[in-house]
């Protein structure tokens, strides 16, 4: 149901909310393919295109920063898809109404909500712009879409339960496992979305079945 849509943006908005005060991972000031948290063995840095081998300290925090940010929506996503599909046909929201695969919630959703929904994402992604980038009036022309030097990719300061270690090789390795599980998220979610369109049936209906 669309609660799918509305758990997953509610929280993306959330995760992206600012905080008073942030503090940086230990690769912040060497952020090369070589400090990169989100590397394990036995792969390694995944990298077969050869995109961060090629790119400069600046473009691979913006390659972390769009890495980070897909992971925390595609978490967001999977728990929607479940949770809307499992919670649909019931009176919790919107009386009702919405129904079938999560893919079809939002075309689902009475008037006016869309609109609001849509508000949400954008005030959020604009605060997150704020926080994290360079203002496109001071970037130079030929550089434009710079993170701000201090800022460390995904690190927006939203950390209501204080899980954030203060000890540096514990808060790359919160970021490595963070990274995995969205890259995770990634995959699973566009399964969701392409098996929901090949057959029109929610991913739950694929469980059950």
């Amino acid at each position: 149901m669309k609660l799918a849509l509305i758990s997953a943006l509610a929280g993306s908005a959330a995760a992206f909310a600012p905080a008073a005060t942030r503090s940086t991972s230990s690769a912040l000031n060497a952020f090369t393919i070589d400090s990169i948290p989100g590397a394990l063995p036995p792969v390694g840095l995944f990298d077969p295109l050869g995109f961060a081998e090629k790119a400069d300290e600046k473009t691979l925090k913006r390659y972390r920063e769009a890495e980070v940010t897909h992971g925390r929506v595609a978490m967001l996503a999977v728990l929607g898809f479940l949770v809307g599909e499992a919670v649909e046909g019931s009176s919790f929201l919107f009386d009702a109404q919405i129904s079938g695969p999560a893919i079809t919630h939002f075309t689902q959703v009475p008037d006016g909500w869309d609109a609001l929904i849509i508000t949400f994402i954008g005030a959020a992604e604009a605060q997150r712009a704020q926080i994290g980038w360079v203002d496109p009036a001071d970037a130079s022309y030929d550089q434009p879409g710079l993170l701000r030097d201090n800022y460390y990719p995904g690190d927006i300061g939203f950390d209501p339960l204080g899980l954030k270690p203060e000890d540096p090789a514990e808060l790359d390795l919160m970021i490595t496992k963070e990274l995995q599980n969205g890259r995770l998220a990634m995959l699973a979610a566009a399964g969701f979305l392409a098996q929901e369109a090949v057959d029109g049936k929610g991913i739950l209906e694929h469980f059950s079945s």
